[in-house]
């Protein structure tokens, strides 16, 4: 799905059509275009400036279509067998002519727009769910639903594997790159966004924590470095990029609680020369030491560690903690359906998001998003 300036296109899996709503003087959006596909329809991508429209199909292939000025017509360019089964996600580059596009086959491929020509592809250990794309450096960015994110050189026919990040616990989801910041997001389906810093050259990656279900839309305000997270439990977040975050901390390993040093249920020898029973471990998330129940039974949020719901910390670091670190960096809002898909209008401060529910909603962002 898309939005520009007061026309939507929609794609509809179900029924194999593609529509085009256009905004009417009532205010209303009705369609202008219902396009039947030879195959049900799985991802898209659409480019503003040429009005050049990528879909993905359930077959493996894309097709290509321009969409007139008045977005009324739909003109057929050109198909690329791109995989052996579903395309999962499309991106266009117009500065390089180059259509890059992921399937359930585990094949990431480049296409030439130009030609139709296939210049190179890369097999991904799992199936592809996020794919980003950098410009200046030719470095692409492909989340799978293994949980980490691949690093890829491209050339124009060959391609080089620069790195590997493994962060979550769940399958990626979905990602969202600030060129300007140099600053890939990843959402997961563990509920967790990454913040991972590749323009620093240090290797920090900071967890943001906002969600009680699976993260599934990411966008990015790049003029106020706002980052705006959807998922499964219908909330959407609104991130303030532009603090100063703290990178959380390696949990330690130890065999009895770094703070009482009561054993813990595993150590049997301290259990059995102090004669004491062993408890179970927790850790600080704030500090990551090793704790018992008893040394962490509070609970606090820390925001600027991108908990901005409260976790377990132990009761030195709870007491350290002052109401302006608890100060929250995002905002909460209730979308009132599972989103699975958003598209943010930065011009207009516009967010459009899809649901489960097969309900389109736009939103007016500029309260908070400005």
């Amino acid at each position: 799905m898309a939005s520009r300036r007061g026309r939507l296109i929609v794609m509809e899996a179900q029924n194999r059509t593609v529509r085009v709503w256009l905004k009417r003087d009532s205010g209303q959006y009705w369609p202008s275009i219902y396009h039947m596909m030879p195959s049900p329809c799985s991802c898209m991508s659409f480019n503003p400036e040429t009005r050049r429209l990528s879909i993905g199909l359930d077959n493996g292939t894309i097709s290509e279509f321009i969409l007139s000025e008045d977005y009324n017509k739909m003109t057929p360019v050109k198909n690329y067998q791109a995989h052996q089964s579903r395309v999962t996600m499309i991106l266009f580059v117009l500065e390089l002519e180059w259509v890059l596009s992921t399937g359930q086959d585990k094949q990431f491929a480049w296409h030439c727009s130009e030609s139709g020509q296939r210049l190179g592809g890369y097999r991904t250990s799992a199936v592809a769910s996020g794919l980003q794309f950098d410009v200046e450096t030719r470095h692409v960015f492909i989340g799978d639903q293994s949980g980490q994110v691949t690093i890829l050189k491209l050339e124009q026919d060959n391609c080089t594997l620069v790195t590997t990040f493994r962060g979550h616990t769940g399958g990626v989801t979905a990602l969202c790159w600030d060129p300007v910041q140099r600053v890939l997001f990843s959402g997961s389906s563990d509920h967790s966004v990454i913040m991972w810093d590749i323009g620093g050259r240090k290797g920090t990656a900071i967890e943001l924590q906002g969600h009680n279900d699976k993260v599934q839309a990411l966008s990015y305000a790049q003029h106020t470095r706002q980052l705006i997270s959807c998922g499964g439990d219908g909330g959407i977040v609104v991130w303030n990029m532009d603090v100063e975050r703290q990178e959380t901390p390696e949990w330690l390993d130890s065999d009895s609680c770094q703070k009482c040093d009561q054993p813990f249920f595993w150590n049997f020898k301290q259990m059995w020369d102090s004669k004491k029973i062993g408890l179970r471990q927790h850790h600080c998330r704030k500090c990551g030491k090793a704790v018992c129940g008893k040394c962490s039974s509070k609970r606090s949020s820390i925001p600027l560690m991108g908990f901005e719901f409260e976790v377990r910390v132990c009761d030195s670091c709870h007491e350290a903690i002052t109401d302006e670190e608890r100060a929250p960096t995002a905002t909460f809002h209730d979308s009132k359906h599972n989103i699975v898909h958003v598209h943010f209008d930065a011009t207009r401060g516009w967010l459009l998001t899809s649901g489960t529910d097969k309900v389109i909603k736009l939103w007016d962002m500029t309260p908070v998003v400005s």
